[in-house]
């Protein structure tokens, strides 16, 4: 969608090769934010570390100075983590560790220090996989996604925060859950990325065929005045009607209902609705729901 809409307000209008290539740098962009969010969070369990040096080293250190809990920086996850090679290979591919605000890290560590949570957490001396996991989650869920100091950062280094923000959200957590199942080096499968690499490339090159379909059913709305989001969502729509057989088209509907409400106008969600459904309808009808490759069309 974001690749499309890219296409389409470009002066001149981007050719196919440059739509793709453009895709990539998006799919690059998420990647990068990806890695950073995780390394972030690696960065402020391994200051237990760094806080217990500091305040050992002072001039006159009190007990608790000397005994600080370092049990947060040998967390198991934490550690298969940093010895995940793809991990290692994307710190460097992006040089992540040049847009670490060390500072920002601190003060998430020193907030955290003081949560109930941590303090039950470093009360068991064992290590259980289900406490190494929680532990993580409440720093990311709980003490970074809602430090509005945290978040400016984030919207300072990724222009594209605020449209992948739900994303990753998601996307950290799961592999907090389940660490084996993401590739740093690959952040989507290979199927999925040529899924979106057709979907652009079919929604460019059948655009006016799309057209032909989509503006008969405007009736008394002026195709030029509807938001160009819309217009966008109810072609890739269609596309998938037609092209891409392995996508029910009651998941279609779904998905492109949910991006316009997310994404368009507070209406939108209720049009794309109405404009790809009557066109489902209609294929439906004509018996033309029957999806072959565009190329053959």
């Amino acid at each position: 969608m974001q690749t499309l809409y890219a296409t389409e307000s470009a002066e001149p209008p981007i050719s196919v090769p440059q739509a793709l290539r453009t895709l990539d740098t998006h799919l690059e962009q998420s990647r990068q934010l990806f890695t950073y969010l995780v390394f972030f969070l690696t960065e402020v369990a391994r200051y237990a570390e760094t806080d217990a040096r500091v305040r050992a080293s002072k001039h006159l250190p009190s007990h608790a100075d000397l005994n600080v809990n370092i049990k947060l920086a040998g967390n198991e996850l934490l550690w298969k983590t940093l010895e995940d090679a793809e991990f290692k290979q994307a710190l460097k591919d992006y040089k992540v560790e040049h847009l670490l605000d060390h500072e920002l890290v601190k003060k998430t560590y020193q907030k955290l220090a003081d949560t109930p949570e941590y303090l039950e957490y470093i009360a068991i001396p064992s290590r259980d996989k289900k406490d190494e996991k929680k532990i993580l989650e409440y720093i990311f869920s709980s003490l970074m996604l809602p430090n509005e100091d945290f978040i400016s950062h984030l919207e300072e280094m990724f222009i594209h925060w605020d449209d992948d923000a739900e994303m990753m959200n998601l996307m950290v957590l799961n592999y907090l859950q389940k660490p084996s199942s993401y590739h740093f080096l690959e952040l989507i499968s290979k199927e999925k990325l040529n899924f979106g690499k057709e979907l652009v490339k079919t929604a460019i090159e059948k655009k006016e065929y799309c057209m032909e379909m989509i503006i008969p059913k405007l009736k008394n709305w002026d195709a030029e005045r509807i938001a160009q989001l819309d217009m966008i969502l109810m072609r890739m729509g269609t596309c998938e009607f037609l092209y891409f057989e392995t996508i029910p088209a009651k998941v279609t509907l779904n998905e492109y209902i949910d991006l316009a409400k997310d994404y368009s106008t507070p209406q939108s969600g209720h049009f794309v609705n109405g404009i790809l459904d009557n066109i489902h309808k209609e294929l439906s009808q004509d018996d033309k729901l029957r999806k072959v490759d565009y190329k053959k069309q």
